[in-house]
């Protein structure tokens, strides 16, 4: 009897998310200058690059009518600047994001969609298409597709920690991964060796609390992940922070190894340092990796 009005109430609560996380996306990207982002890179023209398959959106006169003749499936002609132009999004939405450990930070949560989004509006500024990396939404440009992001990316995962998807990336583009990279690091090489495997290249920016790192924690606490599925009590929480350091250490070590073995960047930024920053590193970081 109550399903209906639950579902309801979650679609106000999402719906309500959307128009604010989009108008502070649009004040964050308009602190950038474009520059010379999204212009095509030297040499690459109008050389055919291959054929696939007609998705949604895409629009009638971009159909080969002499290729989709052979078949019952229509094909869509890409040429290899349009391939150099598209930016495949993945931002962490995991319950382990949900996390601040003040109330005057925001959660990672909030920052990584807020970073992920002002991205967006930037590469499709620029011309480029822009899409989530799996197959819920194809890489597209204009306005219109900058909304589907925006109400793509408020909703939640209720497992503690997602992993990147990388399923229909498309071959010799560029991706984005925003997270806090403490999920399984063996999803996570999975993901980058898909991508270089596809000529994808990309960043990797990681976004935490900065409490995260420091480990402020004495005498008896209780650690609860944010989804409620681990907790750990300990009555010396200062003798675990050497360890703990050192095991983030060795995560940031394994992700910095991964991204040169794949040609990607690494980034890192907490939740106490202006989203500018983040939004300006990934920013020429990505711009990089078109090279």
């Amino acid at each position: 009897m109550n399903e209906p009005v639950t579902l309801r109430t979650r679609a106000e609560i999402e719906a309500g998310r959307l128009p604010p996380l989009l108008a502070r996306a649009e004040r964050l990207a308009g602190t950038v200058l474009l520059g010379e982002h999204g212009r095509r890179r030297a040499g690459l023209g109008d050389d055919f690059w291959q054929y696939r398959p007609a998705r949604e959106g895409d629009s009638r006169r971009m159909i080969d009518h002499r290729r989709s003749a052979r078949g019952d499936i229509q094909f869509v002609r890409e040429r290899e600047w349009q391939i150099a132009q598209t930016v495949m999004l993945w931002v962490d939405q995991g319950a382990s994001m949900r996390f601040a450990s003040s109330a005057d930070l925001p959660e990672k949560i909030e920052r990584a969609r807020l970073i992920g989004l002002a991205m967006a509006i930037l590469l499709v500024r620029g011309g480029e298409r822009v899409g989530l990396t799996g197959t819920a939404l194809p890489p597209r440009r204009g306005n219109a597709q900058v909304l589907q992001l925006a109400e793509m990316l408020t909703r939640d995962d209720e497992h503690d920690y997602a992993s990147p998807e990388h399923r229909a990336m498309i071959p010799h583009a560029r991706a984005i991964f925003v997270s806090d990279f403490l999920n399984d690091i063996d999803e996570v090489e999975l993901a980058l060796t898909k991508a270089a495997d596809r000529g994808i290249r990309g960043a990797l920016l990681q976004i935490l609390d900065p409490t995260e790192e420091s480990f402020p924690y004495h005498g008896r606490t209780i650690f609860r992940s944010v989804g409620g599925t681990v907790t750990h009590e300990t009555l010396k929480a200062g003798e675990l922070r050497t360890r703990y350091r050192d095991r983030l250490a060795e995560r940031r070590d394994r992700l910095q190894s991964l991204c040169r073995a794949t040609g990607w960047q690494l980034g890192k930024h907490h939740t106490s340092e202006p989203a500018q920053s983040a939004l300006i590193w990934l920013y020429h970081a990505l711009d990089g990796s078109r090279r």
